[in-house]
């Protein structure tokens, strides 16, 4: 598997196709962070759309190739929240309960709607690398090559995630 960094100089030099690597495996995570401030499955695929656009228009401009995942976490997030905006302040995390993963309104079920509100209380490393692991699938080598940091260092945060996790739901059942 070819890494971010690599991914992201051959979409530089060209090769359209290695962005739709990079889409490929990004797009559940994209579009959890998208879910997670706007509550609502369609609008938060549109938004994980924009952001992917938006990440490919701004490339030339990253700094750093090896951070394109937690780069693109941020654009997501922008764009989730720009779209709050253009909403007129409508609040974006009201759970709506469904009857399965996802209703016909596009909403959330309650459980997933709960612990993906729970996910994004967490700080900003743990969150990272809850969702690289969980929602994307990695493992947590892979996790730490699309942060740039060692695996001790993403075990590490996921222990903590897991611990501040379980107290957050603990007490919310309260």
């Amino acid at each position: 598997m070819q890494k971010d960094s690599e991914l992201v100089k051959a979409v530089l030099d060209g090769d359209k196709q290695a962005f739709g690597v990079l889409v490929k495996r990004y797009e559940r995570p994209v579009r959890a962070v998208a879910l997670g401030v706007l509550g609502d499955y369609h609008l938060a695929t549109d938004v994980s759309q924009d952001a992917f656009v938006t990440a490919y228009e701004n490339l030339p401009g990253l700094r750093k190739p090896v951070a394109f995942g937690s780069w693109l976490m941020k654009i997501t997030h922008r764009c989730a929240l720009d779209c709050v905006r253009r909403k007129n302040g409508q609040s974006p995390l009201e759970p709506v309960v469904s009857s399965g993963s996802h209703g016909r309104n596009g909403r959330l079920d309650e459980e997933k709607q709960w612990l993906l509100s729970a996910v994004i209380k967490l700080p900003k490393g743990e969150k990272q690398v809850i969702m690289l692991r969980y929602f994307s699938g990695r493992s947590v080598k892979e996790v730490a090559d699309v942060l740039g940091r060692s695996v001790g260092t993403v075990t590490k945060q996921l222990s903590r995630a897991h611990k501040r996790l379980r107290n957050i739901l603990e007490r919310s059942e309260k």
